[in-house]
């Protein structure tokens, strides 16, 4: 168990990540006393999409492939379109994800985020939600989608839009002061 005072959480994202979807978690958790660190793909301040156009920048602590998962107690994936599009595709993004579900770490993605889990493979069998336009895809990948503001299954928390934030982030909290999930295989 992780008081999430004494919590380290990651944050993974790229370009065109939905602003509010990685600021809310980032302060928030920041707010209750966890080290929240941003890993982006070149260690790069990146920008976030707001509305119809792009937002402001989020600084980047680190890069993702120098990310280690033994040093964090959570993960956690914005979404939006294009920030999860783009990830799912480097190999270190997957990597890292399949780490921390390997080592029992809450990971929590919202919005779009989901194709990260469907990508890493940790989705069949499992209960989850996420932003409507990709309900299907997760179906497709095994998992049984409810509509709700937030689903937790074993350590895997997920969330539908940025309305949901603040359930999101309550439920991660939750998560990490429960400490390590045993999972069943996906």
């Amino acid at each position: 168990m992780t008081d999430i005072a004494n919590a380290k959480v990651l944050i993974i994202a790229t370009n065109g990540f939905e602003q509010s979807e990685l600021e809310f978690p980032r302060d928030q958790l920041r707010v209750k006393g966890a080290t929240v660190e941003v890993a982006t793909l070149d260690g790069k301040a990146i920008k976030g999409w707001e509305g119809s156009d792009w937002g402001r920048e989020a600084e980047a602590d680190l890069k993702i492939a120098d990310a280690d998962a033994t040093q964090y107690d959570a993960l956690v994936l914005p979404g939006g379109q294009m920030n999860p599009d783009l990830l799912r595709v480097e190999p270190e993004a997957i990597a890292l994800i399949k780490a921390f579900a390997e080592q029992g770490k809450v990971i929590a993605a919202i919005c779009h985020a989901p194709w990260l889990l469907i990508e890493a493979g940790l989705v069949a069998g499992r209960e989850m939600t996420s932003y409507t336009s990709i309900r299907t895809d997760l179906e497709n990948a095994g998992a049984k989608v409810m509509d709700t503001s937030v689903v937790a299954d074993q350590g895997i928390v997920t969330s539908r839009n940025p309305d949901d934030l603040k359930d999101f982030v309550s439920k991660i909290v939750e998560e990490i002061e429960e400490g390590q999930h045993s999972r069943k295989a996906a």
